[in-house]
């Protein structure tokens, strides 16, 4: 039987995709080892409201404290490698690593590898206007990986910004929502995107590969694959 690592989840941030997580996982584990295998985790899932203030406020100091107590408590719990279930979070990667022995996978990472396997190196990106605006994606993706990164204007960010937190996150699925998503990713495209990130981890509740006409990349499916990949090495 394979040895399997236990996998620690820091979700709730939002419980949507945290659920996302948890499914693929499972599923995994099993198409790899099949009968009734499912995946070793623990998951520990925070309140996202006070999270969702301190965002809005630049508080970034308080997130990382609390989600560094998460991380840890993960670690004492037996986890052997953790995974931050959005993408924003992985602003804060590197701190909270700083915290634990246990390795952290990089949620870019996971997307990177399947750019790199058809061979994409300009990619649009779309997220929170964190995800969308900062550099830890962007630069990351750049320097690691040599994978250029363009983003929408800024009033489209706005908008898809303003549709993850107002009905993504609450479980809202709409077809004007999907409609903005897809204008925006042929946008994209005609500034030379060959693939679009769907760099939030709710985004992929909305958008799937058959509304871009170009690839999307689920850093949902892509995080948790790779989860599921570390925790059954050797």
């Amino acid at each position: 039987m394979n040895e399997m690592k236990t996998i620690g989840l820091i979700g709730g941030m939002s419980w949507e995709s945290s659920i996302e997580y948890y499914r693929i996982l499972n599923e995994q584990i099993k198409e790899k080892l099949g009968g009734l295998h499912s995946a070793q985790c623990i998951l520990s899932s925070v309140d996202f409201g006070p999270i969702e203030k301190w965002m809005r406020n630049e508080e970034w100091d308080k997130i990382t404290d609390h989600l560094c107590e998460v991380a840890i408590n993960l670690e004492k719990a037996g986890a052997n490698l953790i995974i931050i279930c959005t993408n924003t979070m992985h602003k804060l990667l590197d701190a909270i690593q700083l915290k634990i022995q246990i390795p952290i996978y990089h949620i870019a990472d996971a997307a990177a590898d399947k750019i790199k396997e058809l061979g994409l190196t300009k990619v649009g990106l779309l997220g929170t206007r964190f995800t969308m605006e900062g550099d830890f994606y962007k630069k990351r993706l750049l320097d690691q990986h040599h994978i250029e990164v363009i983003v929408p204007n800024p009033d489209e960010r706005r908008e898809v910004d303003h549709i993850i937190f107002e009905e993504l996150v609450l479980g809202k699925i709409t077809d004007p929502a999907r409609e903005v998503y897809k204008q925006v990713i042929r946008k994209l495209q005609k500034k030379g995107a060959q693939g679009i990130i769907l760099g939030c981890t709710e985004i992929p509740l909305l958008i799937k590969p058959q509304d871009s006409p170009i690839p999307v990349f689920d850093t949902t499916q892509l995080h948790a694959e790779f989860a599921v990949k570390k925790a059954l090495e050797l």
